[in-house]
């Protein structure tokens, strides 16, 4: 498997001590975020409001753990219900981070971030990146958007929130459930329970079950689109073939058991999530099929031939559960007595 750099240290999910270093900083790290978010409870630090509703989708471990399928899904059904939704993010790994931009399917990745234009390409909403969040939200209401999603930005107190969405990856949940960097959380785990909703990623594993508290989050693979132009294919096309399989996600181990789930002998290579790629990073030396995760495949537009496919996911969710998230959010500012 190519490319284990940038993939979160063993020790995390994996098993096995804890070094020394990675102790002594965990409880610093402890103490800096617990006096930061003490400072926001006892309101000695104010969090600022957008002017309209804001809902944050975001985890307690660093990484990835399905945030983005379930914004584009949370998205695709608030403009459904009739609200005009934009989307504020950091825009992680982006040159230039400290300047704010509007993104778009066009934009290129490494300047506005490859989620962003990933929501933006599957959506059409309105993205902002902003490492200022609260810029990012006014920004967007400025535009017309009644309903902020702020994809990731648990941790970002300074804007306020209306809901808190909390995602777990429903194969790795909470890790070794140490703080930063002895473990992969950002908050302790008693943080979840402040959260409005904990949706738990089971992704395509019929065997995870959600837990009490908990709403599945399952993911369904959408087509195989040729990135050089032509048809979308279903990934049946592809059963009993070997392909090589591209992820730089946060757990390209999920990607790659869904593809064999269908049939496909695949050929796994992993890449650190957020990989900027290069041409070089693809060349395997063989031709065979080059299936790429949804925002990997947004970062290697440019050097994509006729063997490069990008693999699309859908999040899908109990009735439920939106009817629960709507009802939450109370009717839209427009309609409000």
């Amino acid at each position: 498997m190519s490319g284990r750099s940038g993939q979160p240290p063993r020790h995390w999910y994996e098993g096995g001590r804890v070094p020394l270093h990675a102790q002594a900083l965990s409880g610093l790290y402890a103490v800096a975020s617990g006096l930061r978010r003490g400072l926001y409870q006892r309101r000695l630090l104010r969090a600022r409001k957008a002017g309209r509703p804001v809902v944050v989708v975001g985890n307690l471990v660093a990484g990835g753990s399905g945030k983005t399928p379930l914004t584009i899904a949370l998205v695709e059904r608030l403009r459904a219900a009739g609200w005009t939704p934009g989307v504020a993010s950091r825009g992680y790994g982006r040159a230039d981070a400290s300047t704010p931009r509007w993104v778009d399917a066009g934009t290129d990745p490494a300047l506005g971030g490859d989620e962003p234009v990933l929501i933006a390409a599957r959506t059409g909403a309105r993205v902002r990146v902003d490492r200022d969040r609260v810029a990012a939200a006014r920004a967007l209401v400025a535009e017309g958007c009644d309903v902020v999603v702020c994809d990731d930005g648990l941790q970002h107190y300074r804007l306020a929130r209306d809901l808190e969405i909390e995602v777990i990856d429903g194969r790795r949940r909470y890790g070794n459930g140490r703080l930063l960097p002895a473990g992969p959380l950002r908050e302790p785990p008693a943080r979840a329970s402040a959260c409005d909703f904990r949706v738990l990623n089971v992704g395509t594993d019929a065997e995870l079950a959600a837990d009490f508290g908990e709403w599945p989050m399952w993911l369904e693979p959408g087509r195989a689109q040729p990135m050089a132009g032509g048809r979308p294919q279903p990934l049946s096309a592809f059963a009993g073939q070997r392909v090589h399989a591209v992820a730089g996600i946060g757990d390209p181990e999920r990607f790659f058991a869904m593809l064999r789930g269908q049939g496909i002998a695949v050929v796994p290579h992993a890449f650190g999530d957020h990989h900027r790629y290069a041409a070089e990073d693809l060349r395997f030396g063989s031709d065979l099929p080059v299936l790429l995760t949804e925002k990997d495949a947004v970062k290697c537009r440019a050097f994509a031939n006729d063997r490069y496919f990008s693999v699309g996911i859908d999040a899908r969710l109990p009735e439920a559960f939106w009817i629960a998230l709507l009802n939450r959010l109370g009717p839209r500012p427009s309609t409000a007595p």
